[in-house]
């Protein structure tokens, strides 16, 4: 059996940086609290508190040592909480995603209303959408039928930024579509992280060589579930596994070739198990 890796997947630029920040800050400080898990994997954050970085949901309870604010980024009455506080701020937020909510800020305060289109329960969005102060709104696919009639006028959209730029497009046809004629003014900004983008690409391209696929990384990334998506789409059996643990013999009867990608939160040890486990599971 052949094992086939994506040529692009694993860590981005923007969890290593931020993972790199928080290592750094916890060895001068001994002990750094991140609001929130660093990124959606739960092998990288087992490893970063055994370096002594603590996860914290609410800043309440915090003081003495240093926040660390996660890949996510959070809204402005979070920060101004935790400077109110007089923490000391480790501000770990990707650079694109900072891109995302100084755009939402922006379009907010120019009298669009933000469409921010993606996961409505995520970090990233829930924090985006703050710096909208109030003038925004998270769609998916399917939601452009909900959508209050009274905001439409002047529409700004900004994508989360992993999302496929294909479905990106979709929603955006579709939006056009459906309520063109109650529009005077839209404005699409495109924050799409390129390398997702790639990582998304590289998995398509994979997954029409292959005979089954199989998406490593933490089972509440979006990120991961969307490679996942690209997959399926490609008409191939796709699994998505958080560890190599879960991985089942019966996938890999009478498969000659297999494919791996992985997630921008995943480690390359990660991948590295699974391929040990799938060669020592592979029929012979």
């Amino acid at each position: 059996m052949e094992i086939l890796l994506a040529k692009e997947m694993g860590f981005c630029k923007g969890v290593r940086r931020a993972i790199g920040m928080m290592e750094k800050a916890v060895s001068e400080h001994g002990r750094v609290v991140s609001l929130g898990p660093i990124v959606h994997n739960p092998q990288v954050v087992a490893a970063l508190a055994e370096k002594g970085v603590q996860v914290t949901n609410s800043i309440d309870g915090v003081s003495g040592v240093p926040l660390a604010i996660t890949a996510h980024g959070v809204g402005p009455k979070v920060l101004e909480e935790a400077k109110a506080k007089g923490l000391d701020i480790i501000d770990t937020t990707c650079p694109i995603v900072t891109r995302s909510q100084r755009w939402a800020k922006k379009m907010a305060a120019d009298g669009f209303t933000v469409i921010v289109y993606g996961d409505a329960d995520h970090p990233e969005v829930e924090g985006i959408l703050s710096w909208a102060d109030g003038k925004g709104i998270a769609l998916g696919d399917d939601d452009v039928h909900s959508l209050p009639r009274e905001l439409l006028s002047r529409v700004a959209i900004i994508p989360q930024t992993t999302q496929s730029p294909i479905r990106f497009a979709a929603f955006i046809g579709r939006l056009l579509r459906e309520r063109l004629v109650q529009l005077n003014e839209l404005r699409v900004v495109n924050t799409l992280c390129n390398f997702t983008a790639s990582q998304q690409a590289a998995a398509r391209e994979l997954a029409q060589q292959v005979e089954l696929m199989v998406v490593v990384g933490g089972h509440n990334s979006a990120n991961c579930r969307h490679l996942a998506e690209v997959c399926c789409e490609a008409g191939v059996e796709t699994h998505y596994i958080e560890t190599a643990a879960e991985l089942e013999r019966q996938w890999l009867i009478g498969r000659e070739r297999v494919g791996i990608t992985a997630g921008a939160s995943t480690p390359d040890w990660a991948v590295e198990e699974v391929v040990r486990c799938l060669r020592e599971l592979a029929p012979r």
